[in-house]
Parts: structure tokens; sequence; C-alpha cells
């Protein structure tokens, strides 16, 4: 009875080894797949890399996008800094809106909701975040007074120091009205009226450029008086 069973636990091993052998094999045969097209994208998929592109550099489906463009809901924003820094896009961004009362008031309420709490409604550091943190500068005070538009502008959108990012919570065309009363407070104003003369000629393009949102590159030049005869 005993060799019986001997062999009977002899023989499961036997099998059961066979059996993980086989299961391990690299020589199974997958068998045939079933409408390969519903599956694998005839077309050149940029989010799935099957097999090698011949017509792409690299291999690869996905390409770089051309210089010059700008990705959906990024307007307003020039990506292609020389270097993607603050100091850079103080010198190389410039605000393209023109500077209006309905831009400024917009910009104000903006303001308050994102960047009071730390900076104070006048600007000067003593916010309610402030106060408890200290160390928020003033706007008014050395060198955060002559900071430009577009030093501002990278700060709101990437942070700097302790100032988180925030770029996901107003877009690029809210973050350049957020500037532009920033700007205001700079100068140690809270107003937000700007005289028609002032709102026509910046519409006109008569006493300021504006850049272009998308190209960051200017959309008109200021108007001369023609001489006279």
């Amino acid at each position: 009875m005993k060799r019986l069973i001997n062999t009977g636990f002899k023989a499961s091993a036997i099998l059961f080894s066979a059996a993980i052998l086989i299961s391990c094999s690299n020589e199974q045969d997958p068998g045939l797949e079933y409408a390969p097209d519903m599956y694998h994208s005839v077309p050149l998929d940029p989010y799935s890399q099957i097999k090698e592109n011949k017509f792409n550099p690299a291999g690869m489906n996905m390409r770089e996008p051309a210089k010059g463009t700008v990705a959906r809901g990024k307007e307003g924003y020039n990506l292609y800094l020389s270097e993607d820094n603050a100091e850079a896009a103080g010198a190389e961004l410039k605000n393209p809106l023109a500077r209006t009362t309905e831009n400024l008031e917009e910009g104000k309420v903006l303001y308050s909701r994102f960047c009071a709490p730390c900076h104070g409604a006048e600007g000067d550091g003593q916010g309610l975040v402030g106060q408890k943190f200290k160390g928020v500068p003033s706007y008014t005070a050395g060198r955060v007074a002559e900071l430009p538009g577009g030093h501002i502008f990278h700060v709101i959108t990437y942070g700097r120091g302790r100032m988180m990012p925030h770029g996901s919570q107003v877009d690029p065309t809210e973050r350049w009205k957020i500037v532009m009363y920033v700007q205001q407070l700079q100068k140690g104003e809270t107003g937000t009226a700007v005289s028609a003369g002032s709102e026509a000629a910046n519409e006109a393009g008569g006493e300021s450029v504006t850049d272009n949102p998308v190209t960051g590159t200017p959309e008109g030049t200021p108007n001369k008086e023609t001489p006279k005869n």
C-alpha cells in the first residue's frame, strides 16, 4: 500500500514539474489575433508607439511642436523664452492686454481673490497670511517696485520662493489682468479708472505698443504725427 502511495506521489510530482516547464516555455503558440486593426491603429497615433515610425526623426510618432506654436489654453504666454526663468520673462514678455478701466477692474477682483490674502489689499505685504508668515514684500519698496510685467506673470504662473504657483487657478488672460493691477499697486495706486483718451489710444495703438498674445511680437507701432509742409 505504501509503495502505491509513494508511486502516486512521484507520478504527481513529475506531472506537476512537467506542467510548470511547459507553462514557462517561450515556445508556446500564441494563436491568431482576431481583427488586429481593432487593436493597433493604422494611422500614426501620437500616444501609441507600436513600431518604428519611418517618417519622423528618431522613429517616434510624437514630435516636438514647431517653435512659435501655442498649445490650446496657453494663449497669452510665449512659452519660448531664451531661458525659462522670471528674469528672462521680465525682459522678453509684454502684457498683450490694453490698459483699460475694464481690465484693471477685473484685475483688481482677481487680485483680491488670489493675491490679497498674502500681499494685502494695498500690496504692502500685510494680508492676513502675510501678517502671520513674515517676509511678504511690499510692491512699493526696493527691487519689487521695479519688477516688469513679464517677471510678475512668470512668478504668478510658476511661483517663487514660498509663493506657490497659481497657473492652474488663473488662465493666462486673467494673469495678465492681475499683472496690470499689480503694476498699479507698484505705483502706490489702488484705483482702476483710466481716462477715455488713454483707453482710445491703447485700443488704437497710439500711446502704447501691445504684443500679440500668441507670438509675443508687436502688433502695432506708435502713431506719429504727419509732418506739416
